[in-house]
């Protein structure tokens, strides 16, 4: 009996490496932070000291890698643009649309774990909020350099046409109202902050809500601040 259980145990731990494996083009060599880097918290059980062990401590951690990574390669990429233009074109590759995206592109998804009996549409960032869990687990099981090569040849390069990137103007401010008009709720857009820096002005855009400030947003014109703030506001309501 105990023998069958470990077996059983034994073969799913192997099919799990495998997939992992198969998504990622890397071994683990510690499972469970890939294990937990796929644990949704609907889904997460509590540890031994009350705890509930969830992926949100390595997508938080992922992020910041994701984001390094982008940057350095954006830097390189495009040696004679502005930081304006390279925050633009990083928010549109890391966005959690975008994440969502890939996330299903490398079969990610059908490795998220989530109790499917709670599940709802509110969770419309799971498989993109997973990925960067699981850019997380690998920096911690690999080390930077493995974790950046990941990144750029499974995530970037494959999934971004640069040229359309650069050509494709996305809305957000409209997408933003759109939502707002769908919910019934009263949407703002208002510049509250100008910072004089030699001839450059940098503008702080503020999104309010029902009369309620959500978010705020910088560019160098006005509406690339508004621009800035709805997409933030988007991101933070979990708009797809």
């Amino acid at each position: 009996m105990v023998f069958t259980l470990f077996n059983k145990l034994l073969h799913k731990d192997r099919a799990f490496i495998k997939a992992i494996t198969n998504v990622t083009n890397i071994t683990p060599d510690n499972v469970y932070l890939y294990t937990l880097a796929l644990t949704h918290t609907s889904f997460a059980k509590q540890n031994q000291s009350g705890k509930q062990e969830t992926n949100e401590r390595l997508e938080f951690l992922g992020d910041s890698i994701l984001g390094a990574v982008v940057a350095e390669f954006l830097f390189k990429k495009f040696p004679y643009k502005d930081e304006g233009f390279l925050t633009e074109i990083r928010s549109r590759i890391v966005n959690r649309e975008s994440l969502n995206h890939i996330a299903v592109k490398i079969g990610l998804n059908t490795l998220v774990k989530i109790d499917q009996q709670n599940h709802n549409t509110r969770f419309k960032s799971i498989n993109g909020n997973a990925l960067e869990a699981l850019v997380g687990a690998i920096y911690l099981d690999k080390g930077y350099k493995t974790t950046k090569k990941f990144i750029l040849d499974k995530l970037i390069k494959p999934h971004f046409d640069f040229h359309t990137l650069l050509n494709t103007t996305v809305n957000f401010k409209s997408k933003l109202i759109e939502w707002a008009q769908s919910q019934n709720k009263n949407i703002r857009f208002e510049i509250v902050q100008q910072k004089q820096s030699g001839s450059t002005t940098e503008f702080t855009a503020e999104v309010t809500i029902d009369d309620k400030p959500i978010t705020t947003g910088t560019g160098y014109s006005k509406k690339k601040a508004e621009q800035a703030a709805a997409e933030k506001s988007l991101t933070l309501l979990q708009v797809a």
